[in-house]
């Protein structure tokens, strides 16, 4: 199919647009991860290895079904992104402490963890770079594009639990300092995105990051003791009750899409040769204000 022939057709979106109810949303999703972690691995002593095991099962079969679908339907996606934290969180953790409960005997210890995955991301973008994707995670109509999407969701998910912990462990910080000064670098990202002109990609990615170790203090103060700080629910109560509310605010974005469409993308192509690629989404031959069918 000619570029040049694509100027009529559109696709539906499968990504939803970056709002505050997004954040909202993600940082519910990754501190729902961070507690079903510790849920699983700790508090039923799965171990590392084999909770990696279980929950990259989930992120896998998750994954392909918002793969194929084909439109954005925010229960699939918040799933998706809750298997990214939830993977992330057990990949860090046996990157920096090694396999078992605790020991870091074998692992690369949260500072080389960091410097890792941060490499590894660069890597990511830069395939991203070179594929002629476009960077706008708002706009991406691609199916090479939704996928480099993920992966990079996945390795910043997993980059913000190790990051956080040598913030709060390696540096002496401690939980409490830790948080506060994620909290605002967090208010220092907002404050950039109204008032500079510095890419918002960018300040989307270092949110995007920061958020799963704010997601990890948020989910040490439901569940740790009353005598550490926390409100002492336990990992089970405390996933159970951050579940219910990712649940609700899931089906609160699902009435709102349903009652104004997400409008559609014009057709993909590369964003260096102009070459047509495989859309992610369902095709469409409407106008540029068509509305997603219900």
């Amino acid at each position: 199919m000619a570029a040049g022939n694509l100027g009529d057709r559109y696709v539906l979106r499968k990504l939803p647009q970056v709002t505050a109810l997004f954040w909202v949303l993600k940082i519910v999703a990754v501190t729902l991860g961070e507690t079903a972690g510790d849920l699983v691995g700790i508090t039923f002593r799965t171990g590392y290895v084999v909770t990696e095991l279980l929950f990259l099962s989930y992120f896998l079969i998750v994954l392909a079904i918002q793969v194929a679908s084909r439109r954005f339907r925010p229960g699939v996606f918040w799933a998706v992104v809750l298997g990214t934290s939830m993977v992330g969180t057990e990949m860090s953790d046996l990157l920096d402490r090694g396999p078992g409960h605790g020991s870091a005997a074998n692992g690369v210890g949260y500072g080389w963890g960091a410097i890792i995955l941060t490499s590894l991301l660069a890597l990511i973008f830069l395939l991203w770079w070179r594929t002629g994707q476009t960077f706008d995670v708002e706009n991406i109509a691609g199916r090479k594009g939704e996928i480099l999407y993920w992966t990079a969701i996945l390795v910043s998910n997993t980059l913000g639990t190790a990051s956080g912990d040598w913030l709060s462990d390696d540096t002496g910080l401690g939980f409490r300092n830790a948080f506060l000064i994620i909290a605002a670098i967090m208010v220092l990202i907002v404050a950039a995105h109204y008032l500079t002109r510095i890419n918002t990609m960018l300040l989307f990615w270092l949110a995007f990051i920061l958020t799963r170790p704010l997601g990890a203090a948020g989910g040490d103060a439901l569940t740790k003791p009353v005598a550490d700080g926390g409100l002492g629910w336990g990992t089970l109560w405390g996933s159970a009750a951050l579940f219910g509310l990712l649940a609700v605010l899931v089906a609160h974005q699902a009435r709102h899409v349903r009652r104004r469409p997400l409008p559609p993308l014009p057709y993909p192509v590369n964003r260096m040769t102009g070459a047509p690629q495989t859309p992610n989404g369902a095709v469409i031959t409407r106008g540029r204000d068509a509305t997603l069918p219900r």
